[in-house]
């Protein structure tokens, strides 16, 4: 009897660990013609390199993020603006590093997919929770949620869409 469950049990874990190489579909997105399309688990080393990019502007390297950029880089953050480029992204950063908001990152979360692009194309993504801290006009330390959609190409961010919300105190949580 023991060898028949132990031999269950080994069976169960073979089979589990086989690699059927289906692609995972975790949602789905649906394009600007209506169709809808697969998002799949993407590359999860891409959190890795969101770390590294992280790290990278808490320490102020502003070299390791434009290497980390590609050259078509494009951001939105969260006033509506656009930044177009991985010149441009360093030179507001190196102001903003400058000022006294003395901004700093942590990040809580990240989820690595992929799907079909617009013009047909596999495209790898990281969706991550961040928190940021900064200095605001009136000299307080302000902290805000931050969820980042990050497009990637070839192991390069290219672009990166930020939303934000105000962290909730504890006379919004009553």
């Amino acid at each position: 009897m023991k060898k028949l469950l132990l031999l269950t049990i080994l069976s169960c874990f073979i089979i589990s660990c086989e690699n059927n190489n289906t692609d995972l579909v975790i949602g789905s997105s649906i394009g600007i013609d209506g169709e809808s399309s697969e998002i799949i688990v993407g590359d999860i080393s891409n959190q890795q390199v969101w770390i590294d990019y992280m790290d990278a502007h808490n320490e102020r390297d502003l070299d390791k993020i434009a290497e980390i950029n590609g050259d078509n880089w494009v951001g939105y953050p969260p006033n509506g603006d656009v930044i177009r480029g991985n010149e441009a992204h360093i030179e507001f950063l190196d102001e903003w590093f400058k000022s006294p908001a003395n901004p700093r990152w942590r990040v809580k979360w990240m989820i690595a997919n992929k799907g079909i692009d617009n013009q047909g194309e596999m495209v790898e993504f990281l969706t991550t929770g961040n928190d940021i801290t900064f200095v605001d006009e009136d000299g307080n330390e302000v902290t805000e949620n931050h969820v980042h959609d990050i497009t990637f190409d070839n192991g390069k961010i290219i672009n990166i869409s930020v939303y934000s919300k105000p962290i909730p105190t504890e006379q919004s949580e009553e």
